[in-house]
């Protein structure tokens, strides 16, 4: 129970890693809220989690709406008096438009960034501004490994990504004298449904070729890790960027081929 009694809210929450971040918090015996803009999906969710003895109640926030922010927060500090830990978990990208650099029309570069960067800046200060008032905090910002290697596609993702992890630790600066830390976890390839739905066994199994542990994470892995970092045993822990990617990114470039060679010789 290495979160009891904490009140914990995540946000887009409903379902992926999200979702995996709400039980596991749930079960380490934190009060969850899910930030959530589809409140049908959120309540149910909420209610089959209740049924098993878990603290968890639905609060609305649309990413797209900066107001829903800080009325969320609200809501939670309204019901709890305080808010111990934001999970920042919303990102977005259309694959299908976020391209290159070449290909990339400036207003969907623009909105992306826009998008995933203020889901974390006005969700943070909010609920900083409480966390400066009840004695600190924690916030865990859902970073990814694109935000650490470049990649070929994506450029506004990538660039929202690499900015979450700047912005993660000029926060951790910032607010450590208030004992406000802030992390961020940067998933790779994780088995969530839109994963697998949106990208071809062909792409993964490319993906993971370069991946040293060959599989894709699990959300509840990528949890483990925001578990950790909103306990108290990362109470001096502050400003990291900690990657949960198989050691995608880690390696030579060339991995992929060496390891194939290698098994060919046994």
């Amino acid at each position: 129970m290495r979160l009891k009694d904490k009140v914990v809210l995540v946000t887009a929450s409903t379902r992926g890693i999200g979702l995996a971040c709400v039980k596991a918090c749930a079960k380490e015996g934190a009060r969850v809220y899910m930030g959530a803009r589809n409140m049908e999906r959120a309540q149910e969710t909420a209610g089959a989690l209740s049924a098993e003895g878990l603290s968890v109640t639905p609060v609305y926030n649309d990413a797209s709406k900066e107001e829903t922010y800080r009325i969320m927060i609200q809501e939670v500090v309204d019901k709890e008096g305080r808010i111990d830990v934001l999970v920042n978990n919303f990102g977005t990208s259309d694959p299908r438009k976020d391209m290159d650099i070449s290909h990339t029309d400036p207003a969907v570069f623009i909105e992306t960034v826009n998008m995933n960067l203020k889901s974390v800046f006005i969700s943070s200060q909010e609920a900083i501004r409480h966390m400066e008032q009840t004695g600190g905090g924690s916030i865990i910002n859902i970073s990814s490994i694109g935000g650490l290697v470049p990649d070929i596609s994506q450029i506004a993702y990538g660039t929202s990504k690499g900015a979450i992890n700047y912005l993660t630790k000029l926060i951790a600066v910032q607010e450590a004298r208030h004992n406000i830390r802030c992390n961020a976890v940067l998933p790779g390839m994780t088995a969530t449904d839109a994963v697998k739905s949106n990208l071809t066994p062909e792409f993964q199994e490319f993906f993971l070729r370069h991946t040293p542990i060959r599989r894709m994470g699990l959300p509840e892995e990528i949890a483990a890790a925001v578990v950790y970092f909103a306990s108290d045993d990362a109470a001096y822990t502050t400003g990291q960027i900690m990657a949960v990617s198989g050691g995608f990114g880690l390696a030579t470039p060339v991995f992929g081929d060496l390891a194939d060679r290698a098994n060919a010789r046994g």
